[in-house]
């Protein structure tokens, strides 16, 4: 992977919103003897989804199931991915630059801050809330960070994504309120804060455009370099508490699977298989993730979550676009 790469400026409509757990959305510049591999291109999609829909039940099996407390996990996130990552920041020579102005902000918006919300969200909502709390306003939150920080305004997909997003959540709480049980667990406004501040390190991740190593290296370091002693002093813990193997899998998933490998089996999907097709088939990996709770986690799949979970899905996956294509 070439480090001199920048990352291009898409217009509002060319941003594919993103699974719930998100990660860096960079792409390499095209080179000139690139061959794109759609077989290469599904397998590395199939990763990617599997990663990403795995985020939801496992963060929630690890903040809500196993003795560990939200802290616990981010402290494995970062930790892990950091003994990984700072040493190929030192052979590169590379690691003063994640601690500059720019790089710390993109670490503690998309990093820190973005990854603790989401595990204390985890801790008191069910899987399915994921779905639509976080992954259902990340359009929401990224169209407005986009037009506050960039000064970019909202394309016609976008509006008709935000439409069937918004009448999804109306028609889930109308739902609920029908059937009533209104209510709204303390974990899904961490959820819808989590995607606010997903949606200010994108708008700033176009501001400040950096490679695809050096953004996901950034981040991880810089949350690490931020966040572990306060957690070593002052977090609560239950890692004492939690069995070894409940450790070993928080600690592969997060730090490994999650920061690292998604990340690089995401862009190379987008380079086989183009960013619209990638971003539309990974927007499904919510719905797989709320379906496969109801066994795995004994969390039921109700009414109103399955409305909430459609109008999310048709605001992802936007539909229409494929239609207009198809028409051509």
């Amino acid at each position: 992977m070439s480090h001199s790469t920048e990352q291009s400026t898409p217009n509002a409509d060319e941003i594919t919103p993103v699974p719930v757990e998100p990660v860096t959305v960079l792409t390499t510049s095209p080179q000139a003897d690139f061959v794109p591999n759609p077989k290469l291109g599904w397998i590395m999609l199939v990763v990617t989804m599997f990663i990403w829909g795995s985020f939801t039940l496992i963060s929630r099996l690890g903040a809500g199931h196993s003795g560990l407390t939200a802290w616990d996990i981010g402290a494995l996130r970062f930790g892990v991915s950091t003994l990984i990552l700072l040493p190929i920041a030192l052979y590169q020579g590379k690691l003063k630059r994640y601690f500059r102005p720019k790089p710390l902000g993109l670490a503690m918006t998309g990093g820190l801050v973005y990854s603790m919300l989401a595990y204390i969200a985890f801790a008191h909502a069910p899987a399915a809330h994921a779905a639509i709390w976080l992954n259902g306003l990340l359009p929401l939150f990224t169209a407005l960070s986009a037009w506050l920080v960039l000064h970019e305004r909202p394309g016609r997909d976008t509006w008709l994504s935000l439409v069937c997003i918004l009448l999804g959540l109306a028609g889930m709480m109308l739902a609920m309120a029908w059937l009533g049980e209104f209510h709204l667990a303390l974990g899904d406004l961490f959820f819808a804060a989590a995607a606010a501040f997903w949606g200010i390190y994108t708008a700033l991740l176009k501001r400040w455009p950096m490679p695809p190593w050096e953004a996901m290296s950034a981040v991880a370091i810089g949350a690490a370099v931020v966040y572990l002693p306060f957690y070593f002093l002052f977090a609560p813990k239950g890692i004492a508490q939690a069995s070894w193997g409940q450790i070993a899998l928080q600690g592969v998933f997060q730090g490994v699977l999650v920061v690292i490998v998604a990340m690089l089996t995401y862009i190379a999907a987008i380079r086989h298989l183009g960013a619209f097709k990638a971003g539309s088939v990974l927007a499904m990996a919510p719905l797989f993730a709320a379906v496969a709770a109801v066994p795995l986690l004994n969390e039921p799949l109700t009414l109103p979550i399955l409305i909430g979970i459609t109008g999310m899905l048709l605001g992802a996956i936007q539909p229409w676009r494929w239609l207009l294509r198809q028409g051509r």
